[in-house]
């Protein structure tokens, strides 16, 4: 069980990792173009950010919470996550 939560754990740290790189390159397209789209790109990976920071919270504050069964999709809905980030990371570098 817990090989699963350290896993997730350590995926959403992943996932933070790039959302650090896109809000940079996002807070430097705003800065040379001040194009108010690019505010929403910020505002979605900030979410994102926020969101991961909570489960990776979560998944060392309230590990004997979760139910075992639950943990491999917890795994699955963060690979997927991280896969997501780093294609629009890839397009946007």
């Amino acid at each position: 069980m817990a090989m699963l939560m350290d896993l997730s754990a350590a995926i959403s740290i992943a996932n933070v990792a790039l959302l650090m790189v896109l809000l940079t390159v996002y807070v430097r397209i705003y800065r040379s173009s001040k194009a108010i789209f690019t505010l929403g790109l910020v505002f979605f990976a900030g979410m994102l950010t926020l969101h991961n920071l909570i489960a990776i919270y979560a998944y060392f504050a309230m590990a004997p919470l979760y139910h075992e069964g639950l943990l491999p999709y917890f795994v699955v809905i963060h690979l997927a996550e991280l896969a997501g980030i780093a294609a629009l990371l890839k397009v946007t570098l």
